[in-house]
């Protein structure tokens, strides 16, 4: 990726962040929704401080570009984006808690759970999960009921006992049962790659694009997903907290199974200069429309935070 690529990159990366984060804030006010009884003050702060914490809001971002390539409706896409957001950040929550990893800090800031109790960020996550399904059922989300309800079962498969949810108790029980390198690659597609394939197919199948337009997407989604999990996992060897904004050191720390543990730096390094390859050649047909979701992969595989 040039420099010129890269700033173009980190432009659109922040202006779609800006958007995403607009109607987050909309999203978690305080009127209530139709049906709604209330929203206790309390529990929507935790919500809040679970979402509303900065982040670089990555998987909206490729649903949105996903979505661009097709020509998708603009205001369903911030909304399919949103919902995807509320699950991941769901998920953080939940996984910094001490049952889980134990983490004290996110994205520079004291976990939901620290700034909070247990019991505030365990219903934080429980309600921005079902929030997720709330918006992408909603009338409200401009399109076809039946796309609607073919992206609220997507991202159920991606997010549950399948996908991530699958994928974090592999990753709990890794410790004591030492997967070997396939068992690694399909923890780490279900924990962290489900929600990015979701992210990128989400976007086709919202347009109302071909299925193989949709498979496409889909397959540069695993790999991108993969490439994000690789990383990550070198981050946390090489990365210090202050720069992260969370812990270092943990995985290696807790003799999780990771693919960098298994192979090495160079050689993790050497399959993400792959796996970006892999992710650019499947957006070829897309020619320029591309351009972006190709400098993702490459920001995916070099981030340093």
């Amino acid at each position: 990726m040039t420099k010129d690529d890269h700033m173009a990159f980190e432009a659109a990366l922040s202006a779609r962040a800006e958007q995403v984060e607009a109607l987050l804030r909309r999203l978690l006010g305080t009127p209530r929704l139709a049906g709604e009884i209330s929203r206790p003050e309390r529990l929507l702060a935790a919500m809040r401080h679970g979402v509303l914490n900065g982040g670089k809001r990555l998987r909206p971002f490729l649903v949105l570009e996903s979505a661009t390539l097709f020509s998708a409706d603009g205001d369903a896409a911030l909304r399919v984006a949103a919902a995807l957001e509320c699950v991941h950040c769901y998920s953080l929550i939940h996984d910094d808690l001490p049952a889980m990893d134990d983490d004290d800090l996110r994205r520079g800031q004291p976990t939901v759970h620290r700034a909070f109790d247990e019991a505030a960020a365990i219903l934080a996550g429980d309600a921005l999960l079902t929030l997720a399904f709330d918006i992408l059922a909603d009338e409200a989300t401009p399109l076809p009921a039946e796309r609607r309800a073919a992206l609220v079962l997507m991202l159920a498969r991606a997010a549950g006992l399948g996908g991530m949810a699958g994928g974090q108790m592999l990753d709990l029980d890794a410790g004591r049962d030492r997967p070997d390198e396939a068992g690694i690659i399909t923890l780490q597609a279900m924990k962290t790659g489900a929600l990015i394939r979701f992210a990128c197919e989400a976007g086709a199948v919202l347009a109302g694009a071909p299925a193989a337009e949709c498979e496409r997407l889909a397959e540069f989604g695993s790999a991108i997903g993969l490439a994000f999990q690789l990383a990550d996992d070198l981050l946390d060897l090489t990365a210090d907290a202050g720069t992260l904004g969370k812990a270092t050191g943990k995985d290696a720390a807790a003799g999780k199974a990771t693919l960098v543990a298994l192979h090495g730096e160079r050689w993790a390094r050497k399959q993400l200069d792959g796996l970006v390859g892999q992710a650019s050649a499947l957006l070829e047909p897309f020619g320029e429309r591309a351009a972006l979701l190709r400098a993702a992969a490459s920001f995916i595989a070099t981030r340093d935070s």
